[in-house]
């Protein structure tokens, strides 16, 4: 179980995608808010205005227009008090390339997206683990 207010930033420009997996995150842990975005820029003008508590997880797509979620990661780099926060980044794309530069650029993971509800409560749940076990 997640402390309390536990809060998931999830940046994707494919509004099925975020409600899909927001409501895959809700049904196995209600407790955690999950905050939508649709590109890199808008989460990080949110994370670089944030006075409160910073996020248990951030979930990024890897296309996305105006900022990517390399290009995300590569900016969070650079904030100290982001560090320990754990990043996702979830992709249709299962490019080798793609995930080395993640992983090599601050990613936990890199999960390619699922094609069914089962594969979706998986990732979901690795999600959850992310989020709760760190915090």
């Amino acid at each position: 179980m997640c402390k309390d207010q536990a809060i998931i930033l999830l940046v994707d420009d494919d509004v099925d995608d975020q409600d899909l997996l927001t409501e895959e995150i809700n049904k196995l842990e209600p407790s955690i808010q999950v905050k939508q975005f649709y590109n890199g820029m808008q989460v990080m003008e949110y994370l670089f205005s944030m006075e409160k508590e910073p996020p248990c997880l951030i979930i990024l797509d890897y296309n996305m227009p105006v900022v990517s979620g390399l290009e995300v990661l590569e900016k969070l780099a650079h904030l100290p008090h982001l560090q320990h926060v754990p990043k996702i980044v979830w992709s249709t794309s299962n490019s080798s390339t793609y995930q080395k530069k993640c992983l090599q650029t601050g990613a936990l993971k890199y999960i390619v997206k699922a094609n069914d509800m089962n594969g979706l409560t998986k990732i979901a749940s690795e999600m959850i683990a992310a989020c709760c076990v760190v915090n």
